[in-house]
């Protein structure tokens, strides 16, 4: 198992993405930390984890993210492992502007991403061998009308993680970003960014080369690869995982 004895703490654990994460790291016999905002999903998605434990956790709010930090090193003694996957998506644009989902946005995808970070860089800087991987976008890599800040926020994730990369270098830690495409997740519908949301999902056959939307399994993989040792040279790393849409013009 590739990740045997480390502790990893993972945002936005109750669906998705993070809850596919966590999953993969628990069967790669990592001891896992989720955190989230509803305790009923975190709940079920530690109790299927073995050694998991999870706590509730708002990343839109400083004090929750110290929080949730202070909790995983109390329950696990240390941190070896930061998955910032929690996040939201929303519409927005100057013609028709929100001002209020742009810092709503900012918050979540962003900021966000800056105080988990933080509030965990003690913890993470005490042993080499350490790795974050942040959830990007392809919206950070091509721009989409009406996403404006969603597309802004995650090229800012980009960004951050690059000059974390180079600050963390020194210590042995590792820091990547992935920009997975359309992955069918909870994502649109609970956030209501998309109407019809299977009509969403058959439009991916098209806007993806290689003819669908991913699986939240699939970006599992590729996160499990990039905090293992098989990856440990690798970082200040933006890593497309989006079945081919990003090579395509925006339409």
């Amino acid at each position: 198992m590739k990740l045997q004895g480390k502790v990893a703490l993972v945002t936005g654990a109750s669906s998705g993405i993070g809850r596919a994460v966590a999953k993969r790291f628990g069967a790669e016999g990592a001891t896992v930390m989720c955190a989230g905002r509803r305790e009923d999903r975190l709940r079920e998605t530690a109790s299927s984890i073995a050694g998991a434990a999870f706590v509730k956790g708002d990343v839109t709010r400083d004090a929750d993210n110290q929080r949730v930090v202070a909790a995983t090193v109390e329950k696990f003694g240390r941190i070896n492992i930061l998955i910032n996957a929690a996040g939201i998506i929303g519409n927005d644009g100057f013609l028709q502007p929100k001002p209020a989902e742009w810092r709503r946005l900012m918050d979540a995808n962003l900021e966000s991403v800056y105080s988990m970070t933080l509030h965990a860089t003690p913890h993470l800087v005490k042993e080499r061998g350490n790795s974050i991987v942040n959830v990007s976008s392809v919206t950070s890599l091509r721009p989409y009308g009406n996403l404006l800040a969603y597309c802004v926020s995650k090229a800012g994730v980009d960004m951050l993680t690059q000059v974390a990369a180079l600050e963390f270098a020194p210590h042995g830690v590792r820091v990547n970003a992935i920009n997975p495409g359309v992955v069918v997740s909870e994502l649109h519908t609970i956030t209501h960014a998309v109407a019809d949301y299977p009509a969403f999902l058959e439009r991916c056959k098209t806007t993806h080369p290689l003819g669908r939307p991913g699986q939240p399994e699939e970006i599992a993989s590729l996160v499990a690869f990039l905090v293992s040792e098989e990856a440990s040279w690798i970082t200040g790393g933006i890593f497309s995982i989006d079945g081919g849409r990003q090579l395509m013009s925006a339409r």
